[in-house]
């Protein structure tokens, strides 16, 4: 059984996906981001950076695992399961590249296209218009990378499981999607997947109402 520490992110539904995908066992215990409750104590117990999603594998071999970044949740549980990582070779370093793209470019940009542009309290023209460039330049790129592909890698993988939440986002983003029909094809293809629909399911069933003690969250882990 893996317990999911989640919040309907970009992030979070990254691992959504892949559990699905993967048809393990796991249970949500939802944290909500907007109330703080990241910053409970048994939460950082498996998460130190406090950020969703973070996991803990009580099954992992050797004994249970805390994780935490979702790009390292992908690569790990992937491997362990023998699926949509492949083992070695061109395959596997086409991934990982894919991958790492996401976490260190298209999300951190993405994220801050949607700060500048929809949540902080001061409009600075300046940034929101560098990080819509950005992330514009960014869906340039993966468009590209699609031209003659379904997947990013060629083969479904994970680095698709975490391009597609950030991508899905695009209205938010400001992004002309008549300047990337390859990724609109795309987000077609990845939202029919049925464990796609499972995971997004869990997100639109999240309450942003409720929130943890820590008291609370004890009781769910203890469970």
């Amino acid at each position: 059984m893996i317990d999911l520490f989640y919040a309907p992110t970009p992030n979070g539904h990254k691992i959504t996906i892949l559990l699905e995908e993967l048809g393990l066992p796991y249970r949500i215990i939802p944290i909500n981001i907007r109330r703080n409750d990241q910053f409970l104590p048994s939460f950082l117990a498996a998460a130190p950076n406090n950020r969703i999603p973070a996991i803990v594998d009580h099954d992992f071999p050797g004994g249970t695992l805390r994780l935490m970044e979702s790009g390292a949740i992908l690569t790990v549980e992937a491997e362990l399961h023998g699926r949509f990582l492949p083992a070695a070779g061109h395959a596997r370093a086409q991934v990982l590249q894919w991958l790492n793209w996401q976490m260190g470019g298209l999300g951190p940009m993405a994220g801050q296209n949607h700060h500048f542009g929809q949540f902080a309290a001061e409009k600075i023209p300046y940034a929101i218009k560098r990080y819509v460039d950005e992330t514009a330049r960014l869906y340039g790129v993966l468009e590209r990378q699609l031209t003659g592909k379904d997947y990013v890698a060629g083969e479904y993988s994970i680095a698709d499981m975490a391009i597609y939440p950030w991508v899905l986002l695009h209205e938010r983003q400001q992004m002309n999607m008549a300047q990337f029909p390859n990724i609109v094809a795309y987000l077609a293809r990845m939202g029919a997947r049925p464990a796609v629909q499972r995971a997004y399911a869990h997100g639109a069933a999240f309450d942003w109402e409720a929130s943890l003690d820590e008291a609370r969250l004890q009781t769910l882990l203890d469970a």
